[in-house]
């Protein structure tokens, strides 16, 4: 019982931690099922992202700090998007005032959903990290992954040699939560796998109600190849380093925070 009990818990933190996100998918579920009037679907849904993260800065779900975190994979997930449209990776065929290059604004909200998420998780189930790498390390493995996603259109796919790189880094580095007053830990490297999976399954969810669309969807919704895990891995590897490395700042500046520990 008391480990059911652990799991419900654990359960409903993430649940709470994923609200940003659940909104994301009502709306595309409701904007495709349900024709809405006036604007076309692409500006409703960016609407209502610019609501819903106004929502939750207003009643402190988030703090300021994290919006700063939250803009930044807004940003950055922008640059990725107008990038990979242009080379045909997938497409936006539905007609918006808010596509940008092809790109409708609201797709930066997804990535930056993935940022709202780790952000809400890390302060529920109170993270913290054990011997955490080097900024020397951390951030150049960053931004190569980062990178990878712009020059394999040029130049060799190296996705591979990262995540063995990514094991060889972290492959000491453990990270613990609570919950229920206990403390758990797993491998960081293992965490990755796990969130890059869900993600992949959020993925179909998203492009079965026509978030955005791969080639092979064109005619008919298909499942997405699970090769792709591989590629939310990675990003989500640049996301979890961009947010444990910015909350590690904010700890060095403010020494009495407890948002985060890292232990040597």
């Amino acid at each position: 019982m008391r480990v059911l009990l652990q799991f419900i818990r654990f359960g409903w933190g993430q649940a709470l931690s994923c609200l940003f996100p659940v909104v994301i998918f009502a709306s595309l579920a409701i904007t495709k099922l349900i024709p809405i009037p006036w604007l076309p679907r692409y500006d409703w849904l960016l609407l209502i992202c610019l609501a819903m993260q106004w929502w939750m800065v207003h009643s402190g779900l988030e703090t300021r700090d994290e919006l700063k975190v939250i803009t930044l994979f807004h940003l950055i997930g922008l640059a990725l998007e107008l990038f990979k449209v242009h080379m045909g990776s997938w497409s936006y065929p539905e007609e918006g005032y808010s596509k940008v290059f092809g790109v409708p604004l609201y797709s930066g909200f997804m990535y930056a959903s993935v940022a709202s998420y780790l952000c809400q998780a890390w302060r529920r189930l109170k993270v913290e990290l054990v011997r955490w790498p080097p900024f020397s390390m951390v951030v150049p493995l960053a931004a190569m992954i980062y990178l990878n996603f712009f020059t394999h259109h040029y130049w060799v796919d190296v996705r591979w040699w990262l995540s063995a790189l990514v094991l060889l880094v972290f492959w000491r580095t453990w990270v613990t939560y609570e919950v229920g007053g206990t403390r758990y830990r797993m491998p960081l490297a293992l965490s990755f796998v796990l969130i890059g999976f869900f993600i992949w399954i959020a993925e179909n969810v998203a492009t079965f109600f026509g978030a955005w669309e791969y080639p092979d969807q064109s005619v008919s919704w298909q499942i997405v190849h699970f090769g792709k895990v591989s590629s939310w891995l990675l990003l989500v590897i640049v996301s979890f380093l961009i947010v444990a490395t910015l909350k590690l700042v904010k700890d060095r500046q403010t020494p009495a925070s407890k948002d985060i520990s890292i232990q040597g």
